[in-house]
């Protein structure tokens, strides 16, 4: 019989919880187990890991093989600096040859000379002329205005 340390899913719909166990490699995901060894839920930020890593070591001793997810798992729990890779970071080729290609033009960009910016004159600014403070006594008065009887336009009162 071989024993695999692996996930096995609890939780409702859409909100998966797993269980680290060991079980036979024969068994079922969701079946029977010979020892839970932790708990692992995703769904928290971060991620909650709760692992033994006393019983994780007995069943390693033993033999047990830790699925890819585990050994991760397993590896952050010791090392807790160590952040797993997240999930999707391995580009397609698409992607990665676009992204080289993005790297060559950027590299031929700041190989190639940059033109010399065209410097314009600046405009000369002239002096401001603060205006003087005009007195009373040096403008004009004002002539007084006469005033015209009601009914007369302004016309008929300068004939007479």
């Amino acid at each position: 019989m071989s024993v695999k340390i692996r996930l096995a899913r609890a939780g409702a719909k859409k909100a998966p919880f797993y269980r680290v166990v060991a079980a036979d490699s024969r068994a079922p995901r969701d079946g029977r187990f010979l020892e839970i060894l932790g708990r692992y839920n995703p769904r928290t930020d971060p991620s909650l890991i709760e692992l033994d890593l006393v019983k994780v070591d007995a069943w390693l001793a033993k033999g047990a093989q830790p699925s890819e997810t585990v050994a991760k798992l397993i590896a952050i729990t010791r090392d807790p600096s160590a952040v797993a890779p997240v999930k999707g970071t391995t580009l397609s080729k698409k992607a990665q040859a676009k992204a080289a290609e993005a790297e060559k033009k950027a590299a031929e960009a700041a190989a190639a000379p940059a033109p010399e910016p065209v410097a314009e004159e600046a405009p000369v600014e002239a002096p401001v002329e603060e205006p003087a403070e005009e007195s009373a006594e040096e403008t004009p008065a004002e002539e007084p205005v006469e005033e015209t009887p009601a009914g007369e336009s302004a016309d008929e009162a300068a004939a007479e």
